[in-house]
């Protein structure tokens, strides 16, 4: 069994987690990334993350069940005195909502050129209004091997671009690139569909997140 390093801190913070199945997968074995981080940080990890959730989801049913990732932030979050609410998401709005035609256009409803306007600008306020400070977390890259997420890269890039100058705008956000964390040629990092986290990832992107929550 591998140890897991806990950081140093005063009092176990608590910890929210909402996106899609990149913090989801590897859950049924428990061994997801929030699983992973519960035991890091030796504090509350609730995990509302849903596989093939999206940021932009109209039908409401479906989407109060989780696969909208702002309705994972719930009323009963408000008063719920989160340290960090963990977030990722608009992997799936690029990979399924735009089919390769409209990236532009659904870049810009996701957080506009100038990272003031969007889905996730707006969802960064509302988490940030309640008192929590927020961790958005970028995604994995594939190691140069064929994977069905290669044709969104480029616009995956702009994305995370974006997320990163709405966090430097505000010291209660933080953007956590993790596009350099599978090295070239490595398929460990990946399950066999190549698209998401292995429990090798998800142990490792817990690890990057507690550091940076463990230095609060």
């Amino acid at each position: 069994m591998v140890a897991l390093a806990t950081p140093a801190l005063a009092e176990a913070p608590r910890v929210l987690v909402i996106g899609d199945s990149l913090l989801s997968w590897n859950s049924v074995s428990g061994q997801s990334v929030a699983d992973r981080l519960e035991g890091l940080l030796s504090g509350e990890v609730r995990d509302r993350s849903v596989g093939g959730a999206r940021l932009i989801y109209n039908l409401p049913i479906t989407g109060a069940m989780g696969l909208s990732i702002p309705k994972q932030y719930r009323k009963v979050d408000r008063d719920a005195g989160w340290d960090w609410i963990v977030v990722n998401g608009g992997g799936n709005d690029l990979l399924f909502g735009c089919g390769c035609q409209k990236c532009d256009r659904k870049l810009g409803k996701l957080i506009s050129e100038d990272s003031q306007r969007g889905a996730i600008p707006k969802l960064v306020a509302r988490m940030r209004a309640d008192g929590a400070k927020v961790l958005w977390l970028g995604y994995l890259r594939s190691p140069g091997v064929d994977s069905p997420i290669d044709s969104c890269r480029d616009e995956g890039d702009i994305l995370e671009a974006r997320i990163e100058h709405l966090a430097e705008r505000d010291e209660g956000m933080v953007f956590l690139s993790i596009a350099d964390m599978v090295p070239e040629g490595d398929r460990s990092y990946h399950g066999v569909d190549m698209i998401h986290p292995s429990r090798k990832a998800s142990l490792a992107i817990a690890r990057r997140i507690a550091k940076v929550i463990g230095q609060d």
